[in-house]
């Protein structure tokens, strides 16, 4: 297919390069920080409605709500550049209110929209091993199936417009609170005197497993905190839970002490640092270092 890419940041950047190397064409606006493999994969051109004009399928990969809704509609948006039959395909990971407006405004006119929000960082982007959740409607959800091959491995369609951005919400929540968890139990086990590596060892071959104790409680432990998924998106995104929360009118207390951790690192600098690094708000209420050795 003809596919337009448009945010090529940590995880779109191999997302669309996956793309290539299956077989699709890629195009993808003109941006100073465009890498030159990009560049040698790309058709690059003017801006995103160019992209629009030229491709069957677009797709967006951009930080927030308000990033999408720039790229969609605002000066030579996607928007402008659609003809009938087109599909536009939002990987962003935003508001699931906003995308029903979204998918709304797209399908006036005469196009498809689908919000397809992954989960499984760089490492899953750059091995095209993504969970990919999606909402939108099932023809839409066929005819891009094999993009979607090209980028992830578990891959379902949710239900209508917005199900996946709340799916990806639902997987956000889960998320932090076991880093959360897995912070807890190693600051406990470092402050009783345990080694940390070895508590992390032997709990791996029980019920209490997970993939955040096998990846990040190892980055706890090794002090290795290089973003993979930054802790200032994943506060991005427990906004987005807790602002859906209250207008449910229901209540995401751990979820809303989760994102309180997650502010006190960022308040202390480490915004951009991986969302493992919660684990140094535990740390100070504790006055103890997570380690290697203890």
């Amino acid at each position: 297919m003809k596919v337009g890419f448009i945010g090529l940041g940590i995880m779109g950047r191999p997302m669309a390069l996956n793309l290539k190397k299956a077989g699709h064409a890629l195009f993808v606006p003109e941006r100073a920080s465009l890498t030159d493999e990009i560049r040698a994969a790309a058709t690059v051109l003017a801006d995103a409605a160019a992209v629009a004009q030229a491709a069957e399928v677009v797709i967006t990969m951009v930080p927030d709500t308000p990033d999408v809704e720039q790229v969609l509609f605002g000066p030579r948006g996607v928007a402008e550049g659609l003809s009938p039959g087109k599909l536009v395909i939002d990987m962003s990971s935003i508001s699931p209110t906003a995308t029903k407006v979204f998918a709304r405004r797209i399908n006036e006119k005469g196009c498809d929209y689908l919000d397809a929000p992954v989960s499984g960082g760089e490492v899953g982007a750059k091995n095209a091993t993504l969970t990919i959740m999606v909402g939108g409607p099932e023809a839409a959800f066929e005819r891009a199936r094999p993009l979607f091959e090209a980028m992830g491995k578990n891959i379902t369609l949710v239900g209508e417009n917005g199900a996946g951005q709340t799916c990806k919400v639902a997987n956000q929540i889960i998320v932090a609170l076991n880093l959360q968890a897995v912070s807890e139990a190693l600051v406990f086990a470092a402050k009783a005197g345990a080694d940390p590596a070895k508590v992390r060892q032997a709990l791996m071959g029980g019920f209490a497993n997970s993939r955040i104790l096998e990846v990040h409680a190892e980055r706890m432990i090794k002090r290795s905190f290089a973003p993979g998924f930054r802790i200032r998106l994943h506060q991005k995104d427990l906004n987005i839970a807790l602002q859906a929360a209250r207008e449910m009118g229901i209540s995401l207390p751990n979820t809303a002490l989760a994102q309180q951790m997650f502010s006190a690192v960022a308040g202390a600098g480490g915004a951009d640092l991986d969302h493992s690094a919660i684990v140094q708000a535990i740390e100070r209420l504790a006055g103890t270092e997570v380690a290697a050795g203890g």
